[in-house]
C-alpha cells in the first residue's frame, strides 16, 4: 500500500526548508545572482572600458569599439536527501520538522558558497596574490588588498572578504582593527569583525565541502566586489517528499542547480595567511 502526504504537509515543509535556506548560503547575497537559467550553461556578460574621444564639428562621430567578453557559468545538479519517519507519527513535532529543513537547508546553502569558492580558486586575478609572509591575517593586509583593488578601478562599494575563523582571530589580534583609536567598530567587544576598509567579512567554519584552501598551513582567502563574480542558478533550491516502501520510510530531498564563474579577474584579489601561527 503506498503512502502519501496530504499537499499542505508537503507545502509546509517546502516553505520550512527554503525560510531556513535563506539564512544558510553566506556567498550568495556577495555575488551577483541570474535566477530561472535554463539549460546547463549561462552567460555572463562582462563590457571592457570605453575611452571617451574627442570630436571637432562636422566630424564624424568614432565609436568607443567596447569589448565585449562572455564569461560562461556551468551549472550542476545536486541533491541534499535524507530518510526520516518523522511524517509517520500522529502529531509531528514542529521541531522534528524544524531540524530537518534547516539540516537539508545548510547542505544545499554549504554547497552554493562553494561553487562560488571554488570559482575564485580556478580564477586568474589581474593582481598579484598577497603573499602570507609567514604571519596570520591582518590590517595590513586588508589595506594591500584595499589598495590591488582600487588600481584595477574597481569602486569602493559592495567589497567582500572571504575568511576563516584564524583569519578572523588574526584581525581581532592586530590592534589595528580593533583598537578604538583606529576603529569605531568593538570588535573585541563582540568577538566579530563585521566590516573593515571599505569590505564586509564573511567568516567562513571549516567544512566537508572544502570551505577555503588550507594548504601547508597557509589559507587562501579572497576579497573581491560583487560584480566580479557571477552565480546562474538553474533551480533554486526546491523539495521532495516521497515514500519509498523499501525502506518504510518518506525520503526528503533538497534539489539545487546551479554554477558560479568569475566574471572580471579584475575585481578580486587572494589573500593569503597562516592558518596556525
Amino acid at each position: 500500500m503506498s503512502k502519501t502526504l496530504s499537499s499542505v504537509a508537503v507545502i509546509e515543509f517546502d516553505s520550512m526548508v527554503k525560510h531556513a535556506y535563506q539564512g544558510m548560503g553566506l556567498m550568495k547575497p556577495a555575488v551577483t545572482i541570474r535566477n530561472n537559467v535554463v539549460g546547463d550553461t549561462y552567460k555572463f556578460r562582462r563590457m571592457g572600458k570605453g575611452l571617451a574621444n574627442q570630436k571637432s564639428t562636422s566630424d564624424l562621430v568614432t565609436p568607443m569599439d567596447v569589448a565585449h567578453e562572455f564569461k560562461v557559468a556551468t551549472l550542476s545538479n545536486w541533491n541534499a536527501p535524507e530518510y526520516t519517519d518523522i511524517f509517520d507519527q500522529q502529531d509531528v513535532n514542529f521541531d522534528e520538522k524544524q531540524e530537518l529543513a534547516s539540516t537539508i537547508a545548510g547542505a544545499l546553502g554549504r554547497r552554493c558558497d562553494q561553487l562560488v569558492i571554488d570559482a575564485m580558486n580556478s580564477s586568474n586575478p589581474d593582481a598579484a596574490d598577497i603573499a602570507h609572509g609567514n604571519a596570520a591575517l591582518s590590517m595590513n593586509k586588508v589595506i594591500e588588498a584595499q589598495v590591488a583593488l582600487r588600481k584595477n578601478g574597481v569602486q569602493n562599494a559592495n567589497l567582500y572578504a572571504a575568511v576563516n575563523s584564524a583569519g578572523l582571530g588574526g584581525l581581532l589580534k592586530d590592534e589595528k582593527a580593533t583598537n578604538a583609536d583606529y576603529q569605531t567598530i568593538k570588535a573585541l567587544v563582540t568577538g566579530d569583525v563585521n566590516s573593515l576598509a571599505g569590505f564586509t567579512f564573511i567568516i567562513l567554519e571549516d567544512r566537508s565541502e572544502g570551505g577555503l584552501t588550507v594548504a601547508g598551513n597557509t589559507v587562501d582567502s579572497w576579497f573581491f566586489q560583487k560584480d566580479a563574480v557571477g552565480l546562474a542558478i538553474g533551480i533554486d533550491m526546491k523539495t521532495s517528499i516521497d515514500y519509498v516502501p523499501e525502506r518504510t520510510s518518506y525520503l526528503c530531498n533538497g534539489m539545487l542547480k546551479a554554477g558560479s564563474v568569475v566574471r572580471d579577474n579584475g575585481g578580486l584579489v587572494k589573500v593569503e595567511y597562516k592558518d596556525n601561527v
